[in-house]
């Protein structure tokens, strides 16, 4: 006998859409089965891998592999680094061990073809004449360091010797035989050679005397702001040797 079903006008009949079912379709349905039989459909099957349990231990393999790859490579990398010499990223920063320090000699002379006082320093016969004159250097017996230096033959005989190293300063001096160039470069008039400073441009001359911290010496300032005349060093003929005695103090 078929059952005559009440429709109900506030309820109109709603399509039947695959997989989807009613309220009196689902409490007609047995335990875990939708009547999918009786619309000619097949329960879907259970895939174990697609299960959450399947897909957990999925992740916690890939997490291991991962580890273990980001392992081998920080490995190979260190490993690279200590056998080609190049210093880890976090020796980068680090300062590079300083070379060992060498000092600078100087107890030896700029020039080595210039004989070095105190002791011979030149011939007599290579200061015959006036105006004449040798370098050569001198040991500073403080510092033992040679400092250049000069003796100049002096008219009438006299020979004086001087340091080429500016007083309280580090500028050379320079001995002038030249008069045009001390008239250019200096501005002054001289009708003998004079000794100059190109540093304050300071004329110094040997023919008259000038005050310095132990008494009169040769060099009196002629011109320019210097402070004294040239540090004089002791001059000394023996037979046919000029020797360099010792320096103003």
């Amino acid at each position: 006998m078929t059952e005559n079903k009440t429709l109900d006008p506030f309820k109109p009949v709603q399509p039947h859409i695959p997989g989807v079912y009613s309220p009196d379709e689902k409490t007609k349905a047995g335990p875990g089965e939708i009547n999918q039989t009786s619309r000619g459909m097949r329960p879907p099957r259970t895939t174990p891998g697609h299960s959450p349990g399947a897909l957990k231990l999925v992740w916690v393999g890939l997490i291991l592999a991962g580890a273990i790859v980001t392992v081998f490579l920080l490995f190979g990398l260190n490993h690279k680094s200590a056998t080609t010499g190049v210093p880890e990223p976090r020796e980068a920063g680090r300062p590079a061990s300083p070379a060992p320090r060498q000092e600078a000699t100087t107890t030896d002379p700029v020039d080595t073809k210039l004989p070095v006082g105190p002791g011979p320093i030149a011939t007599t016969a290579q200061l015959a004449k006036a105006w004449s004159a040798r370098g050569f250097y001198f040991r500073d017996a403080m510092t033992q360091k040679p400092v250049a230096a000069i003796v100049v033959r002096l008219p009438g005989g006299a020979l004086w010797g001087f340091s080429l190293r500016e007083p309280y300063g580090t500028c050379e001096l320079e001995y002038v035989t030249d008069l045009g160039k001390l008239q250019r470069n200096y501005d002054f008039m001289a009708n003998h050679p004079m000794v100059a400073d190109p540093c304050n441009k300071t004329v110094f001359d040997l023919m008259r005397y000038g005050n310095g911290p132990s008494g009169l010496v040769r060099g009196e300032i002629a011109q320019g702001a210097g402070w004294r005349p040239p540090i004089a060093i002791e001059m000394r003929s023996q037979n046919d040797q000029v020797i360099a005695v010792r320096m103003e103090p």
